[in-house]
């Protein structure tokens, strides 16, 4: 594993990146310590969010459930006062 500085990321992440996809893994040191581990995406890791399904069906079953739930206030004034006597 390879180690480079913030300050070369910042300069050079052109060149971190050409490293990275050819699966060198990286440490990121700041000030001497190591802050963060750039590494390559494994295949696994991509096949996972295969399985996530789309923003725009989850956000239509969001937006479907809260059709169906009456409100619990009739407008933000009426929640703030509740909110403000639980305090």
């Amino acid at each position: 594993m390879g180690t480079i500085t913030a300050k070369h990321l910042k300069q050079r992440t052109g060149e971190v990146m050409k490293r990275v996809r050819s699966g060198e893994r990286l440490t990121v040191t700041y000030r001497g310590r190591p802050v963060a581990v750039i590494t390559p995406s494994s295949l696994e890791e991509d096949s996972k969010s295969e399985g996530l399904r789309d923003v725009k069906h989850v956000w239509r079953g969001i937006e479907a459930a809260l059709r169906e739930t009456e409100p619990q206030f009739q407008g933000w004034r009426e929640a703030t006062e509740w909110v403000r006597k639980r305090i």
